[in-house]
């Protein structure tokens, strides 16, 4: 049988671990591309965007659905990337915690 004391102290543990981790995913950005970097997706810890660079080579009001695929394609590789830095990073204290990750459908 588990000590209570023992089991309330590991959890206070646990806290601090998710407060430290909390702060370092406000400091995680990771950048994708698309199309050889004509587009440029950044995304903070978050999974939400925080810039967007297009090369104007790609900004075509004749060819709109290919910068919307450009853009599409450089977010997939900004979330695939940011899920491989949440899986080195947190992975032991995320694997409890039943969160989704970007590529899980």
């Amino acid at each position: 049988m588990m000590n209570p004391f023992e089991m309330l102290k590991d959890l206070g543990g646990m806290k601090e671990q998710l407060q430290k981790a909390q702060e370092q995913l406000k400091q995680l950005t990771v950048t994708g591309s698309s199309g050889g970097n004509m587009v440029v997706v950044t995304l903070n810890g978050k999974f939400e965007i925080v810039d967007i660079k297009l090369d104007p080579i790609c900004v075509d009001n004749r060819d709109i659905p290919m910068l919307q695929d450009l853009i599409r394609a450089a977010h997939h590789d900004a979330m695939s990337r940011l899920e491989e830095q949440l899986k080195a990073n947190f992975g032991p204290l995320l694997s409890g915690l039943n969160i989704p990750m970007a590529g899980a459908n």
